[in-house]
């Protein structure tokens, strides 16, 4: 028997001494391994495999990152470091890394190793993609029924007994950030055992201290730092809270009516004072049976409170009718988040077509429509040349005294109002506007897709709808006042495309342009003037009523015979 016993000790003191545990700094990777072993694992989990941080898109559309990751052996890890600048190997120390290692439980991350390299100082554990319980519980677009929720306080449960039964013993960190849900959506506890090898420096009245301290037993809070490792009763407390997050769904320490900051809850739980202070419990939402559990987990006096095995027994009890099996089970869940999943696919689609819609148009306006798909296609947009279209100037008679007599607001408003009627007008012709300098007004027809002579035809017949609304357009600040439109139009071969990357335009060259430019500066108020060019083009068309000008002295043009476009003949009828 004596040498049985010393046999089992020289084995533990070899273990000790091998520190298999060790993790060297050099051997955890943060970037994605080139080759992944073969191994099994769903597509979400594989695609977050190439990673540095585990992640989870929530109803806003945000990045949840559940906790720092590497790569160790090829496997995603997590690793959370220890504020400590070194590690000193105690014999204590080196049973608790060996315990953690001879822990072994479905609802415990199991530990990998921890490295001592300063001043690399971490722990180094299972990671599980689904995030925390908190992460679950505060994303609204995860939809969790009553089974779903039972079974993940039964894992918290099965998780915690272990551990109470273990050399472990105690928890003495319990609470929803250290719940972490796998692949697999099975609940598991992390952060547990190594009380002397982990580290907490956060000054005592830091909010971040008092947020970690809302589920703290309050015989626990006495102690400006109570024991690291913790009390197996006062984890029954954190237990408590954590079933107050899972029914309501609304934080730790939820207190109706009440919106206390961390420090004002610990200090109100510290005080101990009749009634004592606890969250809000709420039966229409959950069973009273689950109240009863509540209340006796976070009772004021330890001894008082359940343990594990008897929570255990109490939830077998209160989850008998909804029984099912651990296959059910899991399917269940899967089903449930393949159903949350699909709907936050769809909805993200729909408002990911609604943004693409609306930048569509917004590229069409500013662009012709077969250009803007050349844009899209990541096609080079070639300059074409085009035999004959029409183009139409405009501006306004006097525009320069009215903005000598008007404030900026007034002439910005007048040009807004005016062209927003004018953009209006057009869509109703085949035409397409390339651009308005100031109270200068350009519209071309005829490109980019060509339309026989047509463009003539269509270019006359907006010019006359454009008059024609001119005469009753009221100036906002002058209402007395009529604007003084002067039309040009001009027909002939052009060259178009696209300049600029930045704010790309379509632009047109070629003396036609020129030329329509001096048919308006040249023309008169609320008269349009137009070339013989667009002239012999209109003629073909026999419906519009036409006046000849005369010759008239262009700059830079000579003398050029030029008409007036008086409207369209009663008489034909036009198709």
């Amino acid at each position: 028997m004596e040498g049985l016993v010393q046999q089992r000790k020289l084995k533990l003191e070899k273990e000790l001494a091998g520190m298999l545990w060790r993790i060297r700094w050099e051997d955890l990777q943060f970037e994605s391994p080139n080759k992944y072993p073969k191994r099994a694992g769903s597509r979400l989990t594989l695609s977050q495999r190439g990673s540095s941080y585990g992640s989870l898109i929530t109803a806003h559309g945000k990045y949840q990152l559940f906790a720092k990751t590497g790569y160790f052996k090829g496997n995603l890890v997590a690793i959370k470091h220890v504020n400590k600048k070194r590690i000193e190997l105690t014999r204590q120390v080196l049973l608790e890394l060996k315990h953690m290692r001879d822990v072994q439980f479905n609802h415990l991350t199991r530990f990998i190793g921890a490295c001592i390299d300063p001043p690399n100082i971490c722990i180094v554990t299972e990671y599980c993609p689904r995030g925390s319980l908190q992460d679950i519980l505060e994303n609204e677009s995860i939809n969790l029924d009553w089974m779903f929720r039972y079974s993940l306080i039964n894992d918290i449960v099965k998780g915690m007994n272990y551990l109470h039964n273990s050399y472990i013993g105690v928890h003495g960190n319990l609470k929803s950030s250290n719940c972490v849900v796998d692949s697999r959506f099975v609940l598991k506890i992390t952060d547990y055992g190594l009380a002397s090898f982990r580290s907490s420096c956060e000054n005592d009245e830091s909010h971040a201290l008092y947020a970690k301290k809302m589920w703290t037993a309050p015989e626990l809070l006495i102690y400006d730092r109570h024991p690291p490792t913790g009390t197996q009763k006062g984890d029954v407390y954190s237990f408590g809270i954590i079933l107050q997050e899972i029914a309501l769904r609304n934080g730790p320490f939820y207190v109706e009516g009440m919106d206390l900051s961390p420090k004002e809850v610990v200090q109100k739980v510290r005080n101990g004072q009749k009634p004592y202070f606890r969250p809000t419990t709420d039966n229409k939402c959950h069973s009273e049976e689950l109240t009863i559990l509540m209340d006796g987990c976070w009772n004021e006096d330890p001894a008082e409170r359940p343990d594990f095995g008897h929570v255990k027994i109490y939830m077998a009890k209160l989850n008998k009718e909804g029984s099912t099996s651990i296959l059910n089970n899991l399917l269940s869940r899967m089903e449930q988040y393949a159903n949350n999943l699909e709907n936050l696919v769809e909805e993200r689609t729909q408002a990911y077509l609604e943004e693409k819609r609306k930048a569509e148009n917004l590229l069409y306006q500013i662009l012709p429509h077969s250009v803007a798909e050349q844009l899209k296609r990541g096609e080079t947009v070639q300059a074409e040349a085009f035999d004959s279209v029409t183009i139409y100037f405009s501006d306004i008679v006097g525009f320069t005294s009215l903005s000598a007599e008007s404030t900026p607001l007034e002439v910005v408003t007048l040009l807004n109002d005016l062209y927003t009627c004018f953009d209006a007008i057009i869509d109703n012709f085949d035409v397409y506007k390339v651009e308005t300098i100031g109270d200068a007004y350009m519209v071309v027809s005829g490109l980019p897709v060509r339309n026989g002579k047509l463009h003539a035809r269509e270019i006359a017949g907006m010019s006359l709808a454009l008059l024609e609304q001119v005469k009753t357009f009221k100036i906002r600040h002058r209402p007395n006042d009529q604007l003084r439109l002067r039309i040009g139009i001009h027909t002939g071969p052009v060259c178009a495309g696209v300049v600029g990357l930045k704010m790309p335009r379509y632009c047109l060259f070629g003396d036609t342009v020129n030329t329509a430019s001096r048919m308006e500066s040249n023309g008169e108020a609320l008269k349009i003037h137009l070339s013989s060019a667009t002239k012999e083009v209109l003629d073909e068309f026999g419906y519009f009523d036409l006046q000849l000008r005369g010759d008239v002295e262009m700059k830079g043009k000579g003398k050029m015979r030029t008409y007036w476009l008086l409207g369209e003949k009663k008489d034909v009828y036009v198709i």
